[in-house]
């Protein structure tokens, strides 16, 4: 590695990459220093390495070198004058809008297209222990676990926080399914109640752990739209 002069700021992106926030983070902390500044970005996201001298290149931003350190990497870059403002990439984020377009298939079931990837859906009740294709209310409690785990993670990662494993387990329950089937007339098809646990394994302090679960609850998109219609109870375990 190269000598490079001193840093004007250090950012921490932990485990974004480029596609997920990181940007974001880096263009908060250029607008802070001077053109020919230098800004340190650490990250632990291994796509970073290739992808930030890329997106380097492409806003005229210097890419000057990188540094392993013990638990990271360090890259440094020094700040050119080509880049799109902070508050446009910010005003872009607030209006981003996410766009599904759903085909029926074959039976009970459905084609879900998202972005590049596509997944099949089945009926919302069905009780046998092999399906078809996961229900919608299967994709639902699993959309919750999923911006859980994520949420967590990247809470973590932006704290400093070592997390060994993690699992959540979560279980729904509806006002009376058989309303649904329209076998009764009487309740309702909605989700009531959703229930559960997220175990974290880390050798961190629990009140560390635990206020990260707390962020994780009031950042995450999926359990603050639920928790308005829905009686949540997700029960956070620390695993030593």
């Amino acid at each position: 590695m190269n000598e490079i002069p001193a840093v004007a700021a250090t950012c921490d992106g932990g485990d974004l990459d480029c596609g997920s926030g990181l940007l974001l983070i880096i263009k908060k902390h250029m607008d802070a220093i001077q053109n020919g500044e230098i800004l340190e970005v650490r990250s632990r996201e291994r796509t970073v390495a290739e992808d930030l001298p890329a997106w380097c290149r492409m806003v005229q931003h210097e890419f000057l070198d990188s540094k392993k350190n013990k638990d990271d990497v360090s890259y440094f870059i020094r700040k050119g004058g080509a880049d799109s403002s902070l508050q446009q990439d910010l005003e872009a984020a607030r209006h981003y809008e996410w766009n599904v377009r759903v085909q029926a298939k074959e039976g009970l079931t459905a084609n879900v297209y998202s972005r590049n990837h596509t997944f099949k859906a089945g009926q919302p009740a069905d009780f046998s222990a092999n399906v078809e294709a996961p229900s919608a209310i299967d994709y639902l409690l699993g959309s919750l676990g999923t911006c859980l785990i994520v949420g967590y993670k990247q809470h973590a990662s932006r704290r400093g926080l070592t997390i060994d494993a993690m699992e959540c387990s979560v279980k729904g329950k509806l006002d009376n399914v058989l309303y649904h089937m329209q076998l009764e007339d009487e309740g309702s098809p909605r989700l009531i109640e959703i229930s559960g646990t997220f175990y974290v394994s880390s050798p961190e302090e629990t009140a560390s752990l635990q206020e990260t679960w707390e962020l994780t609850l009031e950042r995450s998109p999926i359990y603050q739209t639920l928790c308005q219609t829905v009686h949540m109870d997700i029960r956070f375990a620390s695993v030593f």
